[in-house]
């Protein structure tokens, strides 16, 4: 081939860590994979049954491009049960996945060159989701001895006439960490003063063990400036469904639904009859699962704070614990490479989430109390000089 094809912006850009992490899943036999956030645990038969069914009954065409009628009705009743927020249908939009809910918001709201906040450390896809629609991603950081709060002067500090937006993500993948009011009221307190858009990922809900979760646009003269991402995926192990939705208002939930319409015109029609029954089944699927994985999460954490070389804040929600690294005097992808040689263990090297990350991994309880036992008996036979 004479010419690269491929666009110059994307010509450049690396593997992902999430890549990296896939491929190395067929590196030994005996793989313990702590790496992706994807459930153990199969979508709940009852959710399952009832999405076939519907498939069988003719669900199989394309939907309204604004979704389902029927999930975006349980969406707004999911909203006025659990949060006494009031939606209109209007404010509700059905996305193939956060993922594409996140590209979305960001290719509706942000023109080229504008700047973008992100909190580092961040989920991974952020700052090329953010590039890739046009934008700049400027880092804020966070830090584990700060308890990876948001400091207000850090963030001053990365307002230009250029901002249009601010993402935040609680709770946090990779930290774990939690908002509390004092950063909510300081994002909407920036959020107003500047007249920027905040872009809520909030695909953790069901994952906050020390406190109830509140969503974003609870706050005073947010829900107008806010876009809200949630998920199916996490929530309900349903992550091959690839099913979200966003909450916006009318004007911006609108433009989202016309940029998707040029990229897969609705999300999957079987996948939004699977995440009605998923809404309706809420409260038994945290009942039976939410339970086990903060088990998981906090037998991990005790496991890791008894290993010398490492140590981690227990997280207040997810089921990711963000490990630091730091006393094994190596890089967090150097760390990764003798975890999987030497160990084979697979987890996320914490640069692959922001300059904030390096100097930890980050791993996903995504196994059972048994597995995640071997995973740290492993561990703890490394040597570090």
């Amino acid at each position: 081939m004479s010419r690269n094809f491929v666009a110059k912006r994307f010509s450049a850009t690396k593997e992902t860590p999430m890549q990296k992490a896939a491929d190395a899943m067929t590196a030994f036999d005996d793989i313990l994979n702590l790496s992706i956030g994807d459930s153990d645990f199969i979508t709940d038969e009852r959710i399952i049954d009832a999405a076939f069914a519907d498939a069988k009954k003719g669900h199989t065409k394309y939907t309204n491009p604004r979704g389902d009628g029927e999930l975006i009705a349980e969406v707004v009743k999911f909203y006025n049960e659990e949060y006494d927020i009031n939606l209109a249908k209007e404010e509700v939009f059905v996305t193939a996945s956060s993922c594409m809910g996140m590209e979305l918001a960001l290719m509706a709201v942000v023109d080229p060159m504008d700047e973008v906040v992100i909190f580092s450390p961040y989920f991974t896809p952020y700052k090329q989701q953010i590039e890739m629609a046009g934008g700049v991603a400027v880092e804020v950081m966070t830090f584990e001895n700060e308890n990876w709060a948001i400091d207000e002067s850090r963030v001053y500090a990365a307002i230009t006439d250029k901002t249009k937006a601010i993402i935040i993500n609680t709770p946090c993948n990779p930290t774990g960490a939690c908002l509390n009011d004092e950063s909510y009221a300081l994002i909407a307190k920036v959020a107003n003063e500047f007249d920027l858009v905040v872009i809520a990922d909030e695909i953790y809900t069901q994952y906050c063990y020390e406190s109830q979760f509140k969503p974003f646009i609870l706050l005073d003269g947010m829900s107008e400036r806010t876009i809200t991402l949630n998920s199916f995926s996490k929530n309900f192990m349903m992550a091959g469904w690839r099913i979200g939705y966003a909450v916006a208002n009318p004007a911006l939930t609108s433009a989202m639904m016309k940029i998707n319409e040029n990229m897969v015109y609705t999300a999957p029609s079987v996948s939004q009859r699977a995440a009605i029954y998923a809404l309706r089944l809420r409260a038994s699927i945290k009942e039976k699962y939410i339970q086990e994985y903060k088990e998981r999460v906090y037998y991990a954490t005790k496991r890791i704070n008894n290993i010398p070389f490492l140590s981690v804040r227990q997280p207040d929600g997810t089921f990711y614990l963000f490990v630091n690294i730091k006393k094994s005097g190596l890089t967090s992808a150097d760390f990764c490479d003798r975890l999987l040689n030497e160990a084979h263990i697979v987890a996320i090297p914490g640069n692959g989430f922001g300059t904030a990350g390096e100097g930890y991994i980050r791993i996903a309880c995504t196994m059972g109390i048994n597995k995640l036992e071997e995973a740290f008996n492993r561990i703890e036979k490394m040597q570090f000089n």
